[in-house]
């Protein structure tokens, strides 16, 4: 079937029925070849352009040949072009990290209280976020598990009143978050941290 769209721009059903493929653009996505990269790893020793650009040569290589093995090469030969996605770094879920507590920051924010949140804490979510081979999908559930919940509880407790602040911070010691209730009376401290009022 995605030979004749392909091949002709259109799709005639058994009745005699056409679909016009013309002005379509068709994405298709697929993990060929990533086991195979995932052994590869990234290496050791500091990262310099040379090293970086030969790996992506290298995962290019890898891929391309996946792809010669799973499908046929009158498919391929159809094929506008192949693009490739690199895997997400550290530096990218620490961005990520940011546009998905803005949605938690404005919940809180919509229920009367302010939130700080230092870097420590957030390092460490990201920390448990992130899994290169699966990118950004566990960084959810650690917001969930190690900021949402734990804020919860504290709200569900009644520890907190309308104005109050709510200070994560992160203990090395015991390698977990921790939550402070601070009243809204209390003096006002300098916070070089993120600060959501």
């Amino acid at each position: 079937i995605l030979l004749q769209v392909l091949d002709e721009g259109q799709l005639t059903d058994s009745l005699g029925r056409r679909v016009d493929f013309k002005n379509t653009v068709i994405i298709m996505t697929s993990n060929i070849g990533t086991r195979e990269l995932k052994d590869f790893g990234r290496g050791v020793g500091f990262k310099s352009p040379n090293i970086e650009s030969s790996s992506d040569d290298y995962a290019k290589s890898v891929i391309q040949k996946a792809l010669k093995k799973a499908f046929a090469p009158e498919f391929l030969n159809r094929l506008d072009d192949i693009i490739i996605f690199n895997s997400l770094t550290r530096e990218d879920i620490h961005k990520i990290i940011d546009i998905e507590l803005k949605g938690l920051f404005e919940r809180i924010h919509n229920l009367g209280y302010r939130i700080q949140l230092s870097n420590a804490a957030k390092d460490f979510v990201a920390e448990k976020g992130y899994d290169i081979q699966y990118g950004a999908r566990p960084l959810k559930r650690a917001i969930q598990k190690h900021l949402e919940d734990e804020m919860a509880e504290v709200i569900i407790k009644s520890e907190i009143q309308v104005g109050d602040t709510i200070q994560v911070g992160y203990s090395k010691k015991s390698d977990e978050i921790t939550i402070k209730i601070k009243k809204k009376d209390e003096k006002e401290e300098a916070n070089t941290d993120t600060d959501i009022t």
